[in-house]
Parts: C-alpha cells; sequence; structure tokens
C-alpha cells in the first residue's frame, strides 16, 4: 500500500488539514510528537487508533511536501 494513501484531506475535519486515515489525528500532530522526542512506540500507545504504517505516511508526506516546496522555491 503507497503510504500516501493513508493520508486524508477532509474539509470539515480538524479545519481540512491533513489527517490520517480520516481519524483527527493530524499529520501535523505526529510530526510535532516525533520532533519533541516521543518515540514511534509512545505514540503508538497513546494512540491506538494509529499504526505503526500510519507514521512512516506522515514522514513520507512531509517528505514529499518538502521536495515540492524546494521545486517550487527553485524554479
Amino acid at each position: 500500500m503507497d503510504h500516501l494513501e493513508r493520508i486524508t484531506l477532509e474539509p470539515d475535519k480538524r479545519a481540512g488539514k491533513p489527517c490520517i486515515r480520516g481519524l483527527r489525528i493530524t499529520v501535523y500532530d505526529v510530526l510535532e510528537y516525533l520532533a519533541s522526542g516521543m518515540t514511534e512506540e509512545e505514540i503508538l500507545a497513546d494512540f491506538p487508533d494509529l499504526e505503526p504504517e500510519d507514521i512512516r505516511a506522515v514522514l513520507a508526506f512531509a517528505a514529499a511536501r518538502e521536495r515540492r516546496l524546494v521545486s517550487i522555491q527553485a524554479g
């Protein structure tokens, strides 16, 4: 499964921010947890609806977004 398929955008959920599999957990939330030093295991324990593939999807989404931003700015 393509990791990016796990990221959903719904205008009526979390103000349209990218979420994980339609849950109310945003990509930004998970990135913040990782940046604060939480391990993948700690995040999964705190949010039992999440799966390890969701965290990889968050990282893939952030990498793809960064790649697009760099491409736009370079052009």
